[in-house]
């Protein structure tokens, strides 16, 4: 659709009715009903079948409804960031940091919802493309580049890197933007993936109650692994402005 064309009224419609499916849904998972076609219809006052003209199946409702809460959750993480200078990704990215952890542990059905939606096989295209354009993953990244940018940490060689992980890196299907950064660089994206799954861990952990509730309480697990992940991104020399940074960020 070009800027000038406007959307039809049944467009319009069909976007609504979908904003409506995954209100409906974030109500369901907020109060720890269960989630599913029926329990959706129901709330939006249709029937299963007359849902079917807007999803096909659970899993496409699991799907869009997991997209739309990674995007307003995004948002969040955004406003917490935007507290600190643009030309400061440093203090942008703990701010972030602290966001992504607080909804995950206010909101842990809808955080599972998000990072626990596995996909089943390599072949579904359609699906890993969604989870490729997944907002919060390339929101991340774009700070960690913009990190790198300041600071030139240092990242893998390809020929230092495993052959599977150098082929995942020059064909990645990751939520990050890589089409600017040179394939000869893309070890840079190992640290993309290397520090997102210590972020990712270490929340889904305290998420899930995996872990002592002690430590959940405290933050202490959470502030450690950040703390770790400083050095290899360059930051020793910020580490105790951004230390402070960070547990202001949690005692609020």
């Amino acid at each position: 659709m070009s800027a000038l064309q406007q959307p039809t009224r049944r467009e319009r419609q069909r976007e609504a009715t979908f904003d409506e499916i995954v209100r409906a849904a974030s109500e369901l998972l907020a109060e720890g009903a269960e989630l599913s076609l029926r329990a959706v219809a129901s709330r939006m006052g249709m029937t299963a079948p007359a849902l079917y003209r807007y999803v096909d199946n659970y899993q496409e409702l699991v799907d869009l409804v997991a997209f739309e809460l990674d995007k307003a959750a995004t948002q969040g993480f955004i406003e917490a960031a935007s507290k600190y200078r643009e030309d400061d990704p440093a203090a942008r990215l703990c701010a972030a940091c602290v966001a992504f952890r607080r909804w995950a542990l206010s909101k842990p059905r809808e955080f599972s919802l998000v990072f626990a939606n596995p996909i089943g096989s390599t072949e579904e295209s359609e699906r890993r493309e969604l989870l490729t354009l997944s907002t919060s993953g390339r929101y991340f990244t774009d700070l960690l580049y913009e990190i790198w940018e300041l600071y030139q940490f240092p990242y893998p060689s390809l020929d230092e890197l495993d052959p599977i992980v150098r082929d995942a890196v020059l064909d990645p299907l990751i939520p990050a933007k890589a089409e600017h950064i040179e394939p000869s660089e893309r070890g840079l994206l190992w640290i993309y993936m290397r520090s997102w799954s210590a972020l990712y861990g270490v929340v889904t952990l305290e998420s899930t109650g995996h872990c002592d509730p002690r430590v959940i309480q405290s933050g202490a697990l959470f502030r450690a692994t950040i703390i770790d992940w400083l050095a290899p991104l360059g930051l020793g020399a910020e580490a105790p402005r951004l230390i402070q940074l960070l547990d202001d960020e949690l005692s609020r």
